[in-house]
């Protein structure tokens, strides 16, 4: 997915100081979202939790977009047209509807609810994202990972992957990045990350073991989710720090809930985000853009009917690497 602000701002992004463990776990921080259109005449609407001033990362995790239900008759649904990547991985899981994926690898691959497809952009990559005719209600997440300074500018590449549901006491899991309640995803990453789908059936409390290294973050799509005691509220991401060894996880409604739990070790780099691109600075952000402005480096995304999404203006303002955040 796009970023689609007609002026994103660059966004020095990295892993707060005192994200490690210490004798008892910190409390839950809770994020909330806010409301980004994706374009178009009606404009289909994301919530956007990742990153915020309050949080730019958890684990190599560097961006989430979580959208719908959407009645894609209300609103035409998803229909983003060529764009560019670099420096990161998308990951791309359906609740509901599908998309239709090509990019400029020559991959031509539908997202539906259930399979996870992670594009690696590293170099550079382009892509369109289009939800098909037979979607009545468009609903999942986007979400991002950064790529380690060694392997931003990897080969881009494309992979697809149905992890197989995981029944618990109370609960489902579907992992499809990392590994979780005893199965592991073949999905290859750069750094390691927890990426999972968990369905609690009403009133149910489960406990997963975690890995005390990572940070995590309980992303609610639905029902009235307590993350390690803290309530979270529909697309609100709780962010857990590093130092608990499981995870406890209670569904408070009368129906069933359910969530994206992420999680990682602390990223240990700082990274500059602006539109489409992870780099790691300013110059990077530029001679990114002007590669996709004169058709250099990002390949071509054939099978789209339309244009290519043009880049967003510079800020004026060049964003500098700093100390660690906090």
């Amino acid at each position: 997915m796009s970023n689609t602000e007609t002026m994103p701002a660059e966004t020095l992004c990295g892993s707060p100081a005192g994200t490690a463990g210490a004798d008892a776990p910190a409390p839950v921080e809770v994020l909330t979202p806010r409301d980004v259109p994706l374009g178009g005449p009606r404009a289909m609407t994301v919530r956007r939790t990742l990153p915020q001033r309050a949080r730019t990362l958890i684990g190599a995790w560097c961006f989430a977009d979580h959208y719908g239900p959407d009645d894609v008759s209300r609103t035409g649904g998803m229909d983003v047209a060529p764009h560019p990547h670099t420096g990161l991985q998308t990951v791309s899981w359906l609740f509901s509807g599908e998309i239709e994926h090509r990019d400029s690898v020559g991959s031509h691959a539908f997202v539906r609810p259930g399979e996870v497809n992670l594009m690696t952009g590293g170099h550079g990559i382009s892509h369109s994202e289009v939800s098909t005719p037979s979607t009545t209600v468009l609903h999942g997440v986007q979400l991002w990972v950064a790529l380690p300074a060694e392997h931003r500018d990897t080969a881009p590449a494309f992979q697809h992957h149905v992890p197989e549901p995981v029944p618990l006491d109370g609960a489902v899991v579907r992992v499809f990045l990392g590994s979780l309640a005893g199965t592991v995803s073949p999905v290859r990453t750069f750094t390691p990350l927890l990426g999972a789908e968990v369905t609690l059936e009403p009133h149910a409390t489960i406990t997963l073991a975690a890995d005390p290294g990572f940070e995590h973050g309980v992303l609610v799509d639905q029902g009235e989710v307590h993350a390690a005691g803290t309530l979270l509220h529909p697309a609100e991401l709780g962010y857990l720090p590093t130092g608990r060894d499981t995870l406890t996880l209670t569904n408070g409604s009368a129906g069933p809930a359910r969530l994206v739990l992420l999680g990682g070790p602390p990223f240990g780099e700082e990274i500059i985000m602006w539109w489409n691109f992870v780099c790691r600075s300013h110059e990077e952000v530029v001679q990114a853009r002007e590669d996709w402005m004169n058709g250099v480096r990002f390949g071509e995304v054939r099978g789209y009917d339309g244009a290519p999404l043009p880049a967003p203006k510079l800020p004026e303002v060049a964003l500098k690497p700093r100390g660690r955040l906090r």
